[in-house]
């Protein structure tokens, strides 16, 4: 195996890729570059850079109908995580509720791209494994 074939099989991808699903009618979403900025900074945390995510976008609906399908609570929750894989690079989707993150926001008086932005973050320490309760989706 030459050098070049080692350190590429040891070193995992740097390479994010990135889908963003708008899922929703919410008016005041983040755009896909803000997203990916602060997928990227999450990723940065534990030096993996690298993945496969996708950022579902959803209205209460389809929030509620996923917080009781995957963790038995009857209500939209702000973000579901779902990792699939972390090594070599991280793969999993995320689902925030729009609604929920808009009313959060305006009830934490934070500024709305502020909440989103610590959701999205908050979601993709969930697929790196850090806090929370491991199992099919957790928020």
């Amino acid at each position: 195996m030459t050098t070049e074939a080692a350190r590429t099989e040891k070193s995992p991808s740097k390479r994010l890729n990135l889908t963003v699903q708008y899922a929703c009618k919410a008016t005041e979403l983040p755009l896909r570059a803000q997203i990916r900025a602060w997928v990227r900074a999450a990723l940065d945390v534990d030096g993996k850079k690298g993945g496969e995510i996708t950022v579902r976008l959803v209205d209460e609906e389809e929030g509620r109908t996923l917080n009781r399908d995957y963790r038995g609570k009857d209500y939209a929750t702000n973000v579901l995580s779902f990792p699939y894989d972390s090594e070599p690079v991280i793969c999993g989707d995320l689902v925030i509720c729009a609604p929920v993150v808009e009313r959060e926001a305006r009830e934490q008086g934070k500024s709305l791209e502020a909440h989103w932005a610590h959701l999205v973050i908050h979601g993709c320490l969930h697929l790196l494994g850090l806090g929370g309760v491991k199992g099919q989706g957790y928020a």
